[in-house]
């Protein structure tokens, strides 16, 4: 047990509580006492440690030290362990604002995906291992320019606002689109382009590119999202450092305008850089092609079924066009035979008109005009205008049976009875009257 000899007066120590008059009793100074003073809690154990190993107290602090940092990177399981290169440990802290803060923290590799946890817990492994107290006890050189480096990347990293737009500027997190010459893989060479730039987008889920089995929709979909990208990405992080005096307002307000115009000029350059990205992936896209050809394929199809169809119709039309016709000749011939026949028949009825005329008048003729020796012109006319009477009175079938009958008698009486019976049924018809004739019905 470690002994301490204390050669003045201690102060008065509390005393015993006095219940009665509520106040407490305190001795009175005394002379100067020794003292045992014994080591508690940690202090205990580094005491135990020193007198173990033999150690003075330096030594135990830079032992201490190296062990602590030890620590920290076995618990580290290798997400944010990087190497640090003399040019990254060289850095100026002044020029704050050309370092790169992720990878002054070791998380180069994560970047924009880096959770909070992570910038913590890469942040304290860098404190441990660059603290300038730690480097003094490890007998370093007393520079704490990287440590201060840590700190700002410590400030903007913490900061939801100042990490965005440290984002916004961090050139590590972009990633260069393939050439138009570059004969890999479309997918995987602009894939991660889009991933990149995706990290900007206020709308969210941003579309994948996919591969070449996506659909149409889903291509149009995506270059359309893009097309009309809708971007949170500012450039404050790159503006001039606006003097915090009052003294200088003009100058002021001079240096925030020109902020202004380089973020806005700044805005729209991006904006033509992702217009002109977006272009190159579409005429690389083979899937554009392939929708082409299809929508090609797909309208000469229509085409030719719409030539067909007409050529169809065409085809009916001209068929149906030929039967009419041929319907229409043949029935023109059909009542041109026809008409032939009607004339023919009317020739034919019109002679044997005739000739049954011919054959009454030759009736009355053949039997002298019914009177015995000569026959005078008078009687003549009188028997050929009966004649003529009847054949006006008579139909053609009429005249035809009449006329047959006068060819089937011979002799005077025969014919003048068979006329007088042709007479007869005209009377009986109404056809003629009998008072009209003379000679027939005598």
């Amino acid at each position: 047990m470690a002994s301490v000899k204390i050669s003045k007066p201690l102060p008065a120590l509390p005393g015993d509580w006095n219940s009665k008059s509520n106040f407490i009793v305190h001795s009175p100074l005394s002379a100067a006492v020794h003292r045992n003073l014994s080591p508690a809690g940690p202090h205990f154990l580094a005491h135990a440690r020193r007198k173990r190993h033999s150690r003075t107290f330096s030594e135990d602090d830079r032992i201490q030290a190296q062990q602590n940092v030890m620590s920290v990177e076995d618990e580290d399981t290798g997400e944010i362990s990087e190497a640090e290169s003399p040019l990254l440990l060289s850095r100026d802290p002044k020029d704050w604002k050309n370092q790169d803060h992720y990878a002054v923290l070791g998380l180069s590799k994560y970047r924009y995906k880096a959770t909070d946890e992570q910038i913590k817990k890469a942040h304290r492994k860098k404190v441990l291992k660059h603290h300038p107290d730690k480097k003094a006890a490890l007998g370093a050189v007393d520079d704490d320019s990287f440590f201060k480096c840590i700190q700002k990347a410590m400030e903007v990293l913490s900061d939801p606002v100042k990490r965005r737009q440290f984002d916004s500027v961090d050139e590590g997190a972009n990633r260069d689109p393939p050439s138009k010459k570059s004969k890999g893989n479309f997918y995987k060479g602009w894939g991660p382009v889009f991933e990149s730039e995706s990290r900007f987008s206020r709308k969210q889920p941003v579309p994948r590119l996919g591969d070449d089995k996506s659909t149409k929709a889903e291509v149009e979909e995506f270059y359309n999202f893009w097309y009309n990208f809708d971007s949170w990405r500012t450039f404050e992080y790159l503006d001039e450092e606006v003097p915090d005096d009052n003294e200088n307002r003009d100058q002021k307000r001079y240096i925030q305008r020109k902020n202004n115009a380089s973020r806005a000029k700044r805005k729209t350059e991006d904006t033509a850089r992702l217009r002109k990205l977006v272009d190159d992936a579409l005429s690389l896209d083979t899937r554009i092609k392939k929708f082409r050809e299809e929508e090609k394929k797909l309208r000469n199809a229509k085409k030719d079924a719409r030539e067909a169809e007409e050529k169809r119709l065409a085809e009916e039309a001209r068929i149906k066009a030929q039967e009419d016709q041929k319907r229409k000749e043949e029935e023109e011939a059909r009542q041109k035979a026809q008409k032939a026949d009607s004339k023919k028949a009317k020739e034919a009825a019109k002679n044997a008109v005739k000739k049954n005329r011919r054959v009454l008048k030759s009736s009355v003729k053949d039997v002298n005009y019914f009177v015995s020796g000569d026959v005078t012109p008078a009687v003549i006319d009188s028997v050929l205008g009966e004649v003529d009477l009847v054949i006006s009175k008579i139909d053609n079938e009429d005249l035809q049976t009449l006329a047959k009958n006068l060819s089937g008698v011979k002799g005077t009486d025969a014919v003048k009875s068979t006329w007088a019976e042709a007479v007869g049924e005209l009377v009986k018809k109404g056809s003629a009257k009998a008072e009209d004739f003379k000679v027939f019905v005598a």
